[in-house]
């Protein structure tokens, strides 16, 4: 940064306990002869030869008054940015002008203001900083405005005609050599201004439409990665740290806020990622349901382009509690925007479900990932699973597995509520059989998994006899691996074969005379085993579960069979 000096004695005054006491009498006239404001209080004084002179709230502090005293007795001082607004305020309040004595210290401060802090990029944005302590006698000089219009001149100016120095430290740039400066050279320096004067310097480069909305938005998450790093909720502490911590985070929910007007309306301005940590903070801070939903409206837009690590985000109630989980609610949330904004948009043609179907990947990802979680419920896995249409879930694998192992003490209840996300249709023939093996899962999933195996091989046997009727051989239909354990299971449980399993095994298929007469000689022997223990009961539910099974497949048949004629 430039700067200027004035005077040439050495530096005479002191510091004492952070204070600077100031005392002058009247016959120093360097001093009287340069203020304009000493020189009527002396002519009002009248014909008194001794009087004491009190200045309170000088503008510019005692910093700005030191410097113009100096400057009255010739003591070297060195102008720069950094203190030239306390200086040119209290030299205006001490009416330090040409009028008063011809060199004075406003008419150097303002050659210095002019030729070199606004002529220099550094110099430009240190004094709109300072001005944040003068806010008032800083608006009325001028100098918010002619330092705001110069920042925004040179953020406009093209990144090949940049000559001044500016701060960038983005990873990899200084090991390269560069032509021009990047387009998002003049992001990180703004970035040190407090809210007002940043929302001010913003608003005016946007009403420009000079600069994409994606330089914007950088500007926007360079502030927010500056001023908003990695909220978290505090813990309970004493009344006075509480204090403190309640105005810290009023000071960033309002900085929040500032950022979320800000963004431009155009989509892709902001990435996805950046926006989910916005709504993630805006829940931290406890801001307004207003910029909750403008975020989550935004977020939806864009949710498709999100990736795992976007949504991996901490739980403001949970961690508050002691337990660091992810904000599961918070994604469903934006989920269930992305949805009904999908519904609105897109038609159901490929490209469009091809984009909800990679939201539905990334939503199981995300389902993957936060079951292993042990202070994740189920509830809260099950609605965000629910939350998906359908047709944006082609496969149902290790939809479940993961929860199940990682929380072997689920009740009965639990199972059955987690369970009931699956659609056996969209199973795998591994997983179908892994499912039927799985002694976690309830017996209603293990029958609906067994009777769409049933019901699939019931297809494929008639195809065979409608071929046989063709001419063509049929082929024998064997019981399936999964089918057969299952049925042993039933019969396990019922302690002798069921009837309506007996019923599966003979629409199933035939198998051979020695595998039927060692299957029931060993149901028979574990049959006893499980009568004692009174097992009667558990073959009536496992009866009852068969017939509604049977009648929700014939339901699904006839209403397949209805779509067929109708289409034809």
């Amino acid at each position: 940064m430039k700067f200027m000096r004035l005077g040439t004695r050495p530096d005479t005054f002191y510091t004492g306990e952070a204070t600077r006491p100031m005392w002058y009498t009247k016959f120093q006239f360097p001093l009287v002869q340069k203020c304009g404001l000493l020189q009527q209080l002396c002519s009002e004084s009248g014909e008194n030869t001794s009087f004491t002179v009190e200045l309170h709230d000088i503008p510019g502090g005692v910093d700005g008054f030191e410097l113009c005293a100096k400057f009255c007795y010739g003591i070297k001082i060195d102008l720069s940015a950094r203190n030239f607004v306390p200086a040119i305020c209290a030299a205006k309040f001490m009416q330090m002008t040409e009028s008063v004595g011809k060199g004075n210290f406003v008419s150097k401060l303002e050659l210095f203001y002019n030729s070199c802090i606004l002529e220099g990029w550094k110099d430009s944005v240190v004094a709109l900083q300072t001005t944040e302590r003068f806010p008032e006698w800083s608006e009325n000089l001028g100098i918010i405005r002619s330092c705001i219009d110069c920042v925004v001149d040179k953020i406009l100016t093209p990144p090949s005609k940049v000559r001044w120095s500016f701060t960038y430290t983005r990873q990899g740039y200084e090991k390269k050599k560069h032509k021009s400066a990047p387009k998002d050279w003049w992001t990180e320096d703004i970035a040190d201004l407090n809210i007002d004067l940043f929302r001010c310097v913003v608003n005016i480069v946007k009403s420009t439409n000079m600069l994409p909305p994606q330089l914007i938005g950088e500007a926007l998450h360079v502030y927010a990665r500056r001023w908003l790093p990695d909220v978290k909720p505090h813990p309970e502490t004493s009344t006075a740290s509480q204090m403190n911590q309640e105005e810290e985070s009023a000071k960033r929910k309002k900085q929040l806020e500032m950022i979320v007007s800000l963004i431009p309306d155009d989509r892709g301005s902001v990435s996805v990622g950046f926006l989910l940590r916005l709504l993630n903070m805006s829940n931290l801070l406890g801001a307004s349901q207003v910029i909750r939903s403008q975020i989550i409206k935004k977020c939806s837009l864009q949710l498709e382009e999100a990736t795992l690590d976007d949504l991996m985000l901490p739980s403001s109630h949970d961690y508050s509690a002691g337990h660091n989980t992810y904000d599961i609610e918070m994604i469903e949330v934006v989920l269930e925007g992305y949805i009904t904004q999908w519904r609105k948009t897109y038609s159901r043609d490929g490209n469009s479900l091809n984009l909800i179907t990679k939201v539905g990947k990334l939503v199981d990802s995300y389902l993957h990932v936060v079951s292993r979680d042990p202070n994740m419920s189920v509830q809260k896995v099950v609605s965000l699973a629910k939350a998906l249409p359908d047709f944006a879930r082609p496969e149902h694998d290790n939809l479940f597995n993961i929860y199940l192992n990682e929380h072997p003490q689920m009740s009965k209840e639990e199972k059955k509520h987690l369970c009931s996300i699956l659609d056996c249709q969209k199973l795998s023939a591994e997983a179908r059989a892994h499912a039927v093996k799985n002694e976690r899962l309830p017996l209603r999933t293990v029958v609906q998994v067994l009777f769409f195996e049933h019901e699939q091989h019931g297809g494929k046997a008639a195809q065979r006899n409608e071929s046989h009727q063709s001419g063509i051989q049929p082929q024998g239909i064997e019981l399936t691996e999964t089918t057969g354990d299952f049925l042993n299971r039933l019969d396990l449980c019922s302690g002798e074969p069921s009837t309506k399993a007996k019923v599966a095994r003979r629409t199933s298929g035939q198998s051979s005379t020695s595998q039927r007469v060692e299957s029931q000689s060993e149901h028979k022997s574990k049959g006893k085993k499980v009568r004692e223990t009174g097992s009667d009961k558990i073959r009536e539910i496992i009866e009852e579960e068969i017939t509604q099974e049977l009648a929700k497949v014939k339901m699904q048949r006839s209403k397949s069979e209805h779509g067929r004629r109708k289409g034809k």
